[in-house]
């Protein structure tokens, strides 16, 4: 019997059209997107209606609410999440995360992003950093972490947490083992391709990664941030070591301009080759305890 992996859809994030014309960015076009996904076997869906750089920090609901609202409709127990803002132009976590509140409140998502660290984003592998990065690091202090951690908690969300690089991976793992890390959470290893951070998709650096994360049991998925995950091979290897795979046009880079579901069919494809098959909903709540 095929055993399931989760397989986790990021439809837009920051790729303009002029990158890839299938890039969805309107509500509407971002629940057409998940729709389509979620059929074809992704069962957590991640967008973006903000640029994670902005000068207040203020990510509004409404476009979150009004591109969830149809998707969840149909599927009421797929898992979303949405982004936040940088914090290093001084801009409170409170502020920055108030849109995961309000969403949490209406009971939509069932996840809450935890980003448990601060990392400087943006340089790219032609030597190009993008202006609205350039000023600061993507930060959250560790007040900030806890913050979160702890408002998942009174939510009942499950965090999504990104690791962006190693140390983020040891403040994580330090609050879970002291138990402030809520129920329900699924570690997000990002690997850097073009864009210049943290660990490259290689296996070396996924088994670094392993060696801290197994211990502690958590779930984990792996995303290459300006590459292909799939084609680089990171996607098997994660799959053979009990992962799980995240795709989408938010993270993929390369030579085509595939839409959203061609990569989910990439992905399905490849866990089949595996002897494996895309989680359903039901089957990703109970992976991570929700």
């Amino acid at each position: 019997m095929t055993s399931p992996v989760i397989l986790e859809v990021a439809v837009n994030g920051a790729t303009p059209r002029s990158v890839n014309p299938h890039v969805p960015l309107t509500p509407a076009e971002v629940a057409d997107e998940m729709l389509a996904c979620v059929a074809r076997g992704a069962s957590i869906a991640h967008d973006h209606h903000e640029a994670m750089f902005v000068a207040d920090g203020v990510h509004p609901v409404d476009p979150y609410v009004e591109a969830w609202t149809p998707v969840l409709a149909q599927y009421p127990d797929l898992l979303l999440y949405a982004t936040m803002a940088a914090g290093a132009r001084g801009i409170p976590i409170e502020r920055r995360w108030a849109h995961h509140e309000e969403l949490a409140r209406r009971g939509m998502g069932g996840l809450s992003l935890v980003d448990p660290g601060s990392v400087n984003l943006g340089l790219t592998s032609d030597g190009v950093v993008a202006e609205a990065a350039a000023p600061g690091p993507y930060q959250n202090s560790l007040a900030d972490t806890e913050h979160m951690f702890a408002r998942c908690a009174a939510h009942g969300t499950g965090p999504s947490i990104s690791i962006f690089d190693p140390s983020f991976l040891r403040v994580a793992l330090t609050l879970h083992r002291h138990g402030r890390v809520p129920p329900g959470a699924i570690v997000k290893l990002y690997f850097g391709g073009a864009l210049e951070f943290g660990l490259p998709p290689t296996t070396t650096a996924l088994e670094a990664y392993l060696e801290m994360l197994e211990p502690s049991g958590l779930p984990w998925s792996v995303a290459v941030l300006g590459g292909d995950v799939v084609a680089c091979g990171l996607a098997e290897t994660a799959v053979r070591r009990g992962g799980h795979v995240r795709v989408g046009l938010e993270d993929f880079a390369g030579s085509s301009t595939p839409t959203n579901t061609a990569l989910v069919d990439e992905a399905v494809a490849l866990l089949a080759d595996l002897g494996h098959r895309p989680a359903t909903i039901a089957e990703t709540r109970g992976i991570l305890g929700l």
